[in-house]
């Protein structure tokens, strides 16, 4: 993210997403379209929690500034040559946790991981 204050929106965004994820949560992705150019996609994210198919779309676009198309209803990314969904996922943790998580979710080059970015499982449908 861009800025450093959240306004009001942001700020119950986040709230309701550290409801709902914690560190090694499992976020998926479901890829709606790609422009003709490649280089805008749109996207679904979805978690389970307690057996039930939550979508993050909305709370990820209003807490990361991404647009959401109001014709598909998804995120809107721009860039190629990556992952979108992912990068997407990393700056969602990012987001969460700008100085890292409270504790370990993993380790990355052998050493105990607190990078928020990393903090997410993420699958595609």
């Amino acid at each position: 993210m861009a800025t450093a204050t959240l306004n009001q929106q942001q700020q119950a965004a986040l709230v309701d997403l550290h409801r709902l994820l914690q560190p090694g949560s499992t976020i998926w992705s479901i890829h709606r379209h790609t422009s003709a150019s490649g280089e805008t996609h749109w996207f679904d994210f979805y978690t389970i929690r307690d057996n039930q198919l939550l979508r993050l779309t909305h709370l990820i676009c209003v807490a990361c500034e991404y647009a959401q198309c109001p014709r598909r209803g998804a995120l809107k990314t721009t860039g190629g040559g990556m992952d979108m969904a992912f990068h997407t996922i990393y700056n969602l943790g990012q987001t969460m946790w700008p100085d890292g998580t409270p504790e370990p979710h993993g380790t990355r080059n052998g050493t105990p991981d607190t990078v928020g970015g990393y903090a997410f499982e993420h699958r595609s449908i």
